[in-house]
């Protein structure tokens, strides 16, 4: 699973550069499992899926086990948003369309990118990678 010290650079040249890279993203998710917050890298992940399904029945079950994964008050795994966000999304599970989460996901990225992305390239997990030979 190491990636070329060259790849690990990368990641810190913006956090898209982390998240266009499968082994990138792993390694992050590993940081904010250290920070029990996890759940932001693995939102905008099923995200991401979310907007590739073209089928409407696939894509509203898809959608409402997004929203009790992650979006419904007390979910297991609840992100942080807003409560207007969180309402809009719930009144769109009768008709989900592709941008069913688009706002939440916009909301959560900006969180991974001002909170969590910063402290990740400053952490020893981050750190160790670079430094290896």
């Amino acid at each position: 699973m190491l990636a070329p010290v060259a790849d690990v650079a990368a990641w810190a040249e913006s956090l898209d550069q982390l998240l266009e890279c499968q082994t990138g993203q792993l390694v992050f998710e590993d940081f904010l499992r250290t920070e029990y917050s996890e759940e932001n890298l693995l939102f905008w992940r099923a995200c991401e899926g979310y907007k590739k399904i073209a089928d409407e029945a696939e894509l509203a079950v898809a959608a409402k086990r997004i929203f009790v994964e992650f979006v419904q008050v007390d979910a297991l795994r609840q992100i942080n948003i807003d409560c207007v966000t969180r309402g809009e999304i719930s009144g769109n599970l009768s008709r989900p369309g592709p941008g069913c989460f688009d706002r939440a996901q916009r909301l959560i990225r900006r969180l991974m990118e001002n909170d969590c992305y910063p402290r990740f390239l400053k952490s020893e997990i981050y750190q160790a990678l670079l430094e290896r030979p």
